[in-house]
């Protein structure tokens, strides 16, 4: 842009870029997610929403499974083209996979596991987002949260359960390591386990 415009022949080592914010995203409590999901009355919103949760899925992701994705026998769930084009598996919890088991039993889907109106496509993303953001309403949850956040609650849980960083970062998906550490500054459970060095002797 600036040899564009000013003529001139900067380079990049000329140019300091500044640096972006890091925040870190809210997680929410295995507490406050049950909360949620007691809010929503469609058992296939709920359905989806707890796939998100008990599989560490994205949205488009868990839209995009297919009922040939869940593998019962080895408690698996196939991601087809997650980010990057890659694919992948992630656990099936006994519970998510007994809701699953619901679900299929009243729509009977075939194809898509969670299919839209039109034929061949599946369900949109905003309904999701819409029915995730009234039910967090509903049940008096203030936290900046989203239907993302149930990733990042997954993840953060699975540490909190001892879950070595290198097994978390398979499970998500994630290319490099140092995305699943940002994981390790959310666990409050591990911060607080911590003691200081003041404590190692008694100063008192």
């Amino acid at each position: 842009m600036f040899n564009s415009v000013l003529n001139c022949n900067f380079s990049d080592e000329v140019i300091v870029q500044p640096k972006r914010l890091k925040k870190l995203p809210y997680v929410l409590s295995k507490e406050e997610i049950l909360s949620i999901l007691n809010h929503i009355s469609s058992l296939k919103h709920r359905t989806i929403l707890l796939t998100i949760y008990s599989s560490g899925l994205r949205i488009s992701e868990v839209l995009n499974l297919s009922v040939a994705d869940i593998d019962s026998v080895n408690m698996l769930i196939r991601v087809r083209g997650g980010k990057g084009g890659k694919d992948r598996f992630t656990i099936l919890g006994r519970d998510n996979l007994l809701i699953l088991r619901r679900y299929w039993s009243v729509y009977k889907p075939e194809g898509f596991l969670f299919p839209g109106k039109c034929p061949g496509k599946p369900l949109a993303a905003r309904n999701i987002q819409q029915v995730f953001k009234d039910a967090k309403e509903k049940a008096g949850i203030v936290k900046p949260v989203s239907v993302h956040s149930l990733r990042h609650s997954f993840a953060t849980h699975l540490l909190e359960n001892d879950t070595d960083l290198r097994t978390i970062q398979v499970l998500l998906g994630h290319a490099n390591i140092d995305t699943t550490c940002i994981y390790l500054h959310l666990s409050t459970k591990r911060l607080c386990s911590v003691k200081s060095p003041l404590d190692a002797d008694n100063y008192a």
